[in-house]
């Protein structure tokens, strides 16, 4: 690592590792999610990217999660322009499969979908075996790298293919086709675990009934707001040593921002049930003196299939406030006061 100086000598200890599900690799509970950095609300500089990146490994960060979706592969190659500098075998990398990048047939003046920013790419679903190693091999171009560790099925629900009968044709593809491709990658050693990205949570039975997961991705369902996933859905993935990696513990940045005007849930405006909802958790959490950020980011890692939260970050200074959310003392009362409201589950697992 290189000599810094001044303020940035302060260089913690990484910090404390976990291990995800029944694979072999060990996660930093707090790891760095790559959607931001893609430019999902806010344009983000090349520099204040890298500088975000850096801050977040000086910290002791080891676990950075991206996809091709992200950005339209400009989150991959962001990351890729930091990590390919380190040693690979300080870090662990997941980036996910589901989708290819091509060229858009008219390509002037093209600005991706969704993204406030991005690459200038249309993307196609293709969950067959063909796209699988197509979409790995591509992202193993933009990372700069020839691995990575895990790799994570994207988006296979019903929120990005609208109807019953496209979610089935996907499920069959992946089914009969590309689960050849992660499962010959896996057993092989290219990568140590395949893992889902789960936005809704019907998807996640099916999904284990029919392929051998090692861990999940949720982006939703198991956060300081919502615990949909508590009663059905994590005793499975406890019974069959499943991990979790927590994507979006702010819930799009309500459980930071509070119940403001514009505040974002779920990638969509918060509706006044949700708005309602976070005034009486930050009323709870005022009362202990306890950011509402830091019991949303500590929450979840209470249950014991929940390997590591990874909130995006866009600036150093988020590095740094996560940091201190991370490591904010909680009073046991502050999580007895939530369930005695029925703002949290009685039965969720609590620091």
């Amino acid at each position: 690592m290189p000599v810094l100086s001044g303020s940035q000598k302060s260089i913690s200890q990484p910090l404390a590792e976990k291990k995800l599900g029944r694979t072999s690799v060990n996660l930093t509970q707090l790891g760095f999610g790559g959607a931001p950095i893609g430019q999902l609300f806010e344009k983000v500089s090349e520099e204040n990217a890298l500088a975000t990146l850096q801050a977040a490994w000086n910290r002791g960060i080891r676990y950075f999660d991206t996809a091709p979706w992200y950005g339209v592969g400009l989150s991959e190659h962001r990351l890729g322009s930091f990590l390919y500098q380190k040693d690979r075998k300080d870090f662990i990398l997941s980036t996910k499969v589901g989708r290819v990048l091509k060229a858009p047939r008219q390509k002037i003046g093209f600005r991706p979908p969704f993204w406030l920013g991005g690459l200038p790419f249309e993307h196609l679903f293709d969950y067959s075996y063909d796209g699988i190693m197509r979409s790995f091999e591509d992202s193993l171009q933009r990372l700069r790298m020839n691995s990575v560790d895990l790799l994570v099925i994207h988006d296979l629900d019903h929120e990005y293919h609208l109807t019953e009968e496209r979610v089935n044709f996907h499920l069959k593809q992946l089914s009969n086709s590309g689960w050849k491709a992660l499962d010959s990658l896996r057993s092989s050693g290219e990568i140590l675990g395949v893992g889902a990205g789960i936005n809704d949570r019907q998807m996640i039975q099916p999904l284990l009934k029919r392929l051998d997961l090692d861990f999940l991705v949720l982006a939703r369902d198991y956060t300081l707001l919502e615990q949909g996933t508590l009663k059905a859905d994590l005793p499975i993935c406890e019974q069959r040593n499943i991990g979790i990696v927590l994507g979006a513990v702010f819930c799009s940045g309500i459980l930071v921002t509070g119940a403001v005007k514009g505040a974002k849930h779920q990638y969509a405006d918060a509706s006044p049930e949700i708005l309602e909802k976070v005034i009486q958790i930050e009323k709870i959490c005022r009362n202990h003196g306890v950011p509402m950020a830091a019991a949303a980011l500590q929450f979840p890692l209470s249950h014991p299939c929940v390997t590591s939260v990874i909130p995006g970050m866009l600036h150093p200074q988020q590095v740094e406030q996560n940091l201190e959310y991370f490591h904010q003392a909680i009073p046991s009362s502050l999580w007895s006061d939530l369930k005695d409201q029925d703002l949290i589950s009685k039965d969720a697992f609590t620091p």
